[in-house]
């Protein structure tokens, strides 16, 4: 379906089903350079099994028109006129890397439409190479590559897809190129408060982490989720792109997390 937010038209997958807000909404944000395809199997589960999905392209990516975040302090706003635009008092927020510290932007000033967060692949922190930016703002096409080569954990780069015939990393990298990767990279690097954020946090908690993530280690996820205070999922043989790379794994983490919350909710 398609929003108009700040008089841009936005793309938001909803995972093969109409968009019903009477359901539970579960919002899922995309990482650095990606869009709703991040979340091809995971938001068709949760539409089909009794849930409403939003899966926006984040401004000025792929399907969706307005201008990359320059700041991650820019995205907490914007989620809240795009719940409004929606129909959506409160969700089950899921946030992939950069999509994470947006979701932080949003809870320092709206944790009241939060049923639930949860993180993949990320960390209350996100440094960037500054030689990354550097590439990525002469080429988005030449960072996507390094990133995807760099991003992908040993399974991936071993030829390993979920879907027949498809390969998650060539997948990636096709996205990658064609969005506004500098920005979002250097947004990351940027943001500098999760951690206080984290630390306010009063709603559910989860956190899924890949053993092989080479872009936020493993060791500052574990970091998030002693801040969290909570046990990481952590996910073997796979790297930072664990939304597309591990699909079925990643699923497994989020749909136990999301129903067991739902179902509290549903029997108070």
């Amino acid at each position: 379906m398609e929003l108009i937010i700040n008089d841009a038209p936005i793309y938001v997958a909803t995972g093969g089903k109409d968009f019903d807000p009477k359901l539970p909404t579960v919002v899922f944000l995309h990482g650095s350079g990606g869009d709703h395809r991040t979340w091809a199997l995971q938001t068709r589960w949760f539409a089909y099994h009794g849930y409403s999905v939003l899966a926006p392209d984040l401004p000025g990516h792929s399907l969706s028109g307005g201008t990359a975040f320059k700041r991650i302090e820019e995205s907490g706003p914007w989620l809240a006129d795009f719940f409004e635009k929606a129909g959506v008092s409160a969700a089950h927020i899921v946030g992939h890397s950069q999509g994470f510290l947006s979701a932080l932007a949003f809870a320092k000033t709206h944790q009241n439409k939060i049923l639930s967060l949860t993180a993949i692949g990320t960390a209350a922190a996100i440094p960037v190479n500054q030689a990354l930016i550097d590439t990525a703002k002469d080429s988005s096409a030449k960072a996507a590559h390094m990133m995807c080569n760099w991003g992908f954990g040993p399974n991936a780069h071993m030829g390993a897809s979920s879907v027949p015939g498809m390969q998650p990393i060539a997948i990636s990298r096709a996205i990658m190129s064609r969005n506004p990767l500098a920005a979002d990279l250097q947004a990351c690097a940027d943001y500098a408060s999760g951690m206080d954020v984290v630390k306010t946090l009063n709603v559910p908690l989860h956190c899924i982490l890949a053993a092989d993530d080479k872009m936020t280690p493993l060791k500052a996820g574990k970091a998030l989720a002693a801040a969290m205070e909570i046990k990481p999922n952590i996910i073997e043989g796979a790297g930072h792109m664990l939304p597309l790379e591990a699909p079925k794994q990643t699923l497994i983490a989020l749909r136990g997390f999301i129903q067991s919350i739902q179902n509290k909710r549903d029997a108070a």
